[in-house]
C-alpha cells in the first residue's frame, strides 16, 4: 500500500490490531452469497486503493452467507495483509455496517456494494473532504449534475420517486439516499450509529436523515454508475420496508425521541437548524388529522341524527371525534405510543375540547345578544372562532396535553 505523508495522515487511536492502528481508510464490502464476484471485486478495490495517498484496508462483512463466500473471504484475508473478514450470524447490510464501523479504528469508514456498480474513480473525491475535516459524511449520487448512469427505466423511476418522497416527508436535502457508495468520519459514526435502528436496506436513509437533522455536513459526489442486471434486491419489498422506515423516523423526529440536537453539540456542528423541522412537521400532521376529524364528524352526525335530536347528535359526534382526534394526534403528530399516560392525555384533551366549545358557543351567544345576525355573519364569526380554537388546541397539545410524556433525552413512554 502507498504510505501517506505525515501531513496527510490523521492521527487515529491504537486498536487491538497493530497493523491497522494507523489505517486512514477502511472500505467495507457487505456480502451475502457472492462467491462468484467476491474475489474479483476485492482485488479491484485493493488495486485502486494503492493509488490513493493514504493507508487503507478492505473489510469483507459476510452476512451469514450459505455458499462458498465465507471460504473465499478467509482465503483473501490470509493472502493479503490489507484484507480482513468479519462474519455475521444474521443477514442485513445495515447490521454489517454497524458492526464493522463500530469496531473500526480507521479515521474514515467507507462502504461500497460488491458489484462495484460505481466507478472507483469517485473514491478519492468521496474520501478527501472527510479526511480534511471539511465534511462529516460523503455520498455518491446517481441523480446529481454530472452523474452518468446506465440502468433501466423501472429502477430509475423508483429511485427518483423514493428520493422525492424523502424530500416531501422528511425534508431531506441530499439527492440520492440509496447509492451503495458512502463514507463517514469515524467520530461521527460513533455518535450517529446508536440512533439508527434499521439493520437492512433503510439503514442508508436513516443514517443520512439523522445526520442531516444533526446539522452534519454531507458532501455529494456525482458518480458513473452501471446497473447490475443480476441484482437480487426485491425492489417492492424494499420499497414497502422503506415507507415503514420513513414513518418510524418521522415519528421519532416529531416526538423528540431521536436526540439529534445533542449529537450536533457533541460533534461540534450545532446550529440553529440542528434538530429542527419538528414544529413544521407537527403543524402539517395536526392539519391532516384535523381534516380527517372533520370528515369523521360529518359522517357521525349524519348517522346519529336519525335516532337523536340535532343537539344530541352534534354533542355525541363532537365528543367522539374529539377523543379520536386526541388519540390520533398523540400517535401521529407527537409520536407517543403505548398505553402509559393515555388516560391523562385524553382527560387534558377533553378539557381543551371543552374550552374550545365554550369559545365558539360564547362567540355565537354574544353575536345573538347584540342583535339578529344573518346566516352569513354567523358563519363568519364561527369560522373565525374555530380558527382561533384550532390554533389554541395545537398550542395546548404541544405545551400541555402531551408534554408530560416527553423525557429529557427524548425517550417516548410506553
Amino acid at each position: 500500500m502507498t504510505t501517506a505523508q505525515p501531513w496527510e495522515q490523521p492521527t487515529v487511536g491504537a486498536g487491538p490490531d497493530a497493523r491497522s492502528a494507523t489505517t486512514t481508510v477502511e472500505v467495507v464490502i457487505p456480502v451475502y452469497n457472492e462467491e462468484r464476484d467476491l474475489a474479483r471485486s476485492v482485488e479491484r478495490v485493493r488495486e485502486h486503493l494503492q493509488t490513493l495517498p493514504w493507508t487503507a484496508r478492505v473489510t469483507i462483512a459476510d452476512n451469514a452467507s450459505t455458499d462458498g463466500t465465507a471460504v473465499i473471504a478467509r482465503r483473501l484475508a490470509h493472502a493479503h495483509d490489507d484484507v480482513r473478514v468479519v462474519h455475521l450470524a444474521e443477514k442485513g447490510r445495515g447490521r454489517a455496517l454497524k458492526r464493522v464501523w463500530s469496531e473500526s479504528d480507521a479515521a474514515v469508514l467507507v462502504y461500497m456494494d460488491v458489484d462495484l456498480s460505481t466507478d472507483l474513480n469517485a473514491l478519492l473525491p468521496l474520501v478527501a473532504p472527510l479526511i480534511s475535516g471539511h465534511s462529516d459524511l460523503a455520498i455518491g449520487t446517481r441523480l446529481g449534475q454530472g452523474s452518468r448512469v446506465e440502468r433501466g427505466p423501472k429502477r430509475e423511476l423508483i429511485s427518483r420517486g423514493y428520493n422525492l418522497l424523502l424530500r416531501g416527508t422528511l425534508r431531506a436535502h441530499f439527492s440520492d439516499a440509496q447509492c451503495g457508495f458512502k463514507a463517514i468520519r469515524a467520530e461521527v459514526a460513533r455518535e450517529v450509529l446508536p440512533l439508527v435502528e434499521d439493520d437492512a436496506w433503510f439503514f442508508d436513509t436513516e443514517l443520512l436523515v439523522l445526520a442531516e437533522r444533526a446539522g452534519l455536513r454531507i458532501h455529494e459526489v456525482p458518480v458513473d454508475w452501471v446497473d447490475d442486471p443480476d441484482s437480487r434486491v426485491d425492489l417492492w419489498r424494499t420499497a414497502r420496508d422503506d415507507v415503514r422506515g420513513i414513518l418510524r423516523v418521522g415519528r421519532g423526529l416529531l416526538s423528540g425521541r431521536l436526540p439529534v440536537g445533542e449529537v450536533a453539540e457533541r460533534v461540534g456542528r450545532a446550529s440553529a437548524d440542528a434538530g429542527g423541522g419538528r414544529l413544521g412537521m407537527q403543524v402539517v400532521m395536526f392539519g391532516l388529522v384535523g381534516v380527517a376529524s372533520t370528515v369523521a364528524y360529518a359522517v357521525l352526525y349524519l348517522v346519529l341524527r336519525g335516532p337523536f335530536s340535532p343537539f344530541t347528535a352534534n354533542l355525541l359526534a363532537l365528543l367522539l371525534t374529539a377523543i379520536a382526534n386526541t388519540a390520533a394526534n398523540r400517535r401521529v403528530t407527537f409520536g407517543i405510543r403505548g398505553r402509559r399516560g393515555a388516560v391523562g392525555h385524553q382527560v387534558r384533551g377533553l378539557i381543551v375540547f371543552g374550552v374550545g366549545l365554550a369559545v365558539t358557543s360564547g362567540a355565537l351567544w354574544l353575536l345573538h345578544a347584540s342583535g339578529t345576525p344573518g346566516a352569513a355573519v354567523e358563519v363568519a364569526v364561527l369560522t373565525a372562532a374555530n380558527l382561533a380554537v384550532t390554533v389554541m388546541r395545537f398550542v395546548a397539545m404541544r405545551v400541555w396535553v402531551f408534554t408530560h410524556r416527553v423525557r429529557p433525552r427524548g425517550v417516548v413512554a410506553g
